[in-house]
This record gives structure tokens, C-alpha cells and sequence, in this order.
């Protein structure tokens, strides 16, 4: 079985590339010019140097594989637009290349995020019956791809993924939450206990195959996460012992967090960068609860968490020391 996979240089899709290969799948990637291929440049792949705004090399990509994971996004951008077009009309691009080129496509999977749907009430994670009401540009651009989704599932056996807050080996974005750890500093926006759902990169892996092999899972979405809930309170409790350090907690409050996102974000005018924390950022982060159930993923194509908490994080600071990511 011949398997393309967009997005695999990443942290998400180079895990699934891993895992893919080691399941014995013939494996092609779609990568651009640049693409820095550092976590996956020793494993036996087929390489199409494509653009999503180039239909030609969209079609080359597509042509004669069974299964897509479209593991690509963006996460970061500077503009309104960024995010659009690099998550809506991406995934547009690539349904409408494979619509054209290829008609026996077994499986598309579309790897989609929580943000689609927006944060969720304490006793009342979000599931898979949960309205859109997303609360970022990220999210609605999440949304809108998702929404292409469905458009296109009379003509291609679809499924959506939506994983929480992902942590695990070659992460970028949950490794700062560490490093300011690791220098002995929690900040904890606001003033209550606020709850998340989390997901270990290779159990999100392991819930995106379980979704593109089951046959149940056709023009059907899931929640790929963590059985429970955590407070930040026990996330810094846990990796402080884990890091056998000693760690003071600042509380931040919702206010100054926007002023900062602000000041940080002026500051990116100048950057060939997005600021690390942005006005976008900061209203994600300010949210009380981030929880989703996974019930639908477990009884329907039999997901299971294999990383609770501590293995989770242990296994992540682990691979940061390892390769000199903390010191």
C-alpha cells in the first residue's frame, strides 16, 4: 500500500512517517523546495517538491497512492491570510488535486485540531456533537478546512482528527512551557485552576492510523487525546519532580497577558518571525478549559491512551537532554 503524507518534516507528521515506515507502508511526501528534512531524511521515502498553490504538483503528489495524511498546517502566521491559506485553502488545493487525479483514493485523513471547535466548560468537555464556536483565526481557519472536508466526502471517504494540545520528542511550541521550567519558573495564567486536554505525539499517531485503517471511520471525525483532564497546578507539579528541581509559581493575570501578547507582537513588525506569544496566542491561552472526550474514538475504531502523564513527560525531557535542548 503506497501512502502520502503531507506535512512530514514537522513535529506531527515526521512521528507519523516513523511509524508508518515501521508498519511497512511505501511512503511518499510532499515537501517544498526548502523543506528541512532532518527527522526523516534517513528513511527510504519518495520526495514530490510541490506548492499548495501549484495544482500540477498537487496532482503528481496524489497520483496512484491508496491513503492521505494530511498532517501539514499553520500554526504561526503574521497575517490573517497566513493562516487561511495555509490550513483552509491548502487542504482545498489538495482535495480538489486528488478529486482530478485520483478516483480510488481508500482514505483521506485530515488531521484538524481542537481550535476548530473552541475551549470547552469544566463539566462539559467538547465532543464530537459540539458546535463550532472556535475563538482564533487558527481555529477558524481549522474550521473552514474542516468544512471543505465535508464537502468533499460524497466524492472521497474522508476522516477529520482533532487532537488537543500536542507534547512530545522534536515539540517547539509545549518545550518552552519546559525550558522555563528548567529555569525554575511556572507562570500560571490568571487566578483558578484552569483544565486541558493533552495528547502524547505518538499516541495521537497511533489514534490518526487506528482512524485511517478502520473502515467504520469513513466521513466520520474523532478526538484523538488523553483519558483525563489536568490542571496546570499538577502539569508544573509533576515536571518539577521529574526535573528534581524546585520551581516558583507566578500567577499572571488575564490582563497583562494581552498587553504582553500586544508588545510582543509590535516587536514581530520588525521579525521575519510571528511573535511566540501573540494577541491570538493570548486568547487561547486565557481560556478557563481546554477538555474534549475521546468516548467516540475508543468504542468506534478502538483508540487507547498508552502515555499517561508522568510517562508522557518523562519521555519528553528525556529526548530535550538528550539532544541538548535542556541543559
Amino acid at each position: 500500500m503506497k501512502i502520502l503524507i503531507t506535512g512530514a518534516t514537522g513535529f506531527i507528521g515526521s512521528h507519523l512517517t516513523e511509524q508508518l515506515h515501521m508498519s511497512g507502508y511505501e511512503l511518499r511526501c510532499l515537501v517544498r523546495k526548502n523543506s528541512d528534512l532532518q527527522w526523516i531524511k534517513d528513511l527510504p521515502i519518495e520526495y514530490v517538491e510541490g506548492d499548495y498553490f501549484d495544482p500540477y504538483s498537487l496532482q503528481r503528489a496524489v497520483g496512484n497512492v491508496d491513503v492521505i495524511y494530511h498532517s501539514a498546517g499553520v500554526t504561526k502566521s503574521k497575517t490573517k491570510e497566513g493562516y487561511f491559506q495555509g490550513n483552509h485553502l491548502a487542504t482545498k488545493h489538495l482535495l480538489d488535486a486528488v478529486r482530478a487525479s485520483n478516483k480510488n483514493l481508500k482514505r483521506f485523513v485530515h488531521v484538524s485540531s481542537q481550535a476548530a471547535v473552541g475551549p470547552s466548560l469544566l463539566d462539559n468537555p467538547i465532543d464530537e456533537s459540539t458546535p463550532f464556536h472556535p475563538i482564533t483565526t487558527y481555529g477558524l481557519s481549522k474550521m473552514e478546512a474542516e468544512k471543505e472536508c465535508h464537502k468533499f466526502m460524497n466524492d472521497i471517504p474522508i476522516t477529520i482528527v482533532r487532537p488537543p494540545a500536542v507534547y512530545g520528542p522534536r515539540d517547539k511550541d509545549v518545550f518552552e512551557f519546559f525550558n522555563t521550567m528548567n529555569k525554575g519558573l511556572q507562570p500560571l495564567i490568571g487566578f483558578g485552576k484552569t483544565y486541558v486536554s493533552l495528547v502524547h505525539v505518538k499516541d495521537l499517531v497511533k489514534g490518526i492510523i487506528l482512524a485511517g485503517e478502520s473502515p467504520r471511520a469513513v466521513n466520520q471525525t474523532y478526538f484523538i487525546a488523553s483519558e483525563q483532564y489536568y490542571n496546570w497546578h499538577e502539569i508544573g507539579e509533576l515536571t518539577q519532580k521529574l526535573m528534581n528541581k524546585k520551581v516558583l509559581r507566578v500567577h499572571i493575570p488575564k490582563s497583562a497577558v494581552f498587553v504582553i501578547a500586544a508588545i510582543a507582537e509590535f516587536g514581530s513588525l520588525f521579525s521575519s518571525k510571528p511573535a511566540l506569544l501573540n494577541i491570538e496566542k493570548a486568547k487561547d491561552i486565557t481560556q478557563d478549559h481546554w477538555t474534549c472526550s475521546i468516548k467516540k474514538a475508543k468504542e468506534e475504531i478502538g483508540y487507547y491512551e498508552s502515555f499517561k502523564l508522568e510517562d508522557g513527560i518523562l519521555d519528553t525531557l528525556e529526548w530535550y537532554k538528550k539532544n541538548g535542548w535542556l541543559k
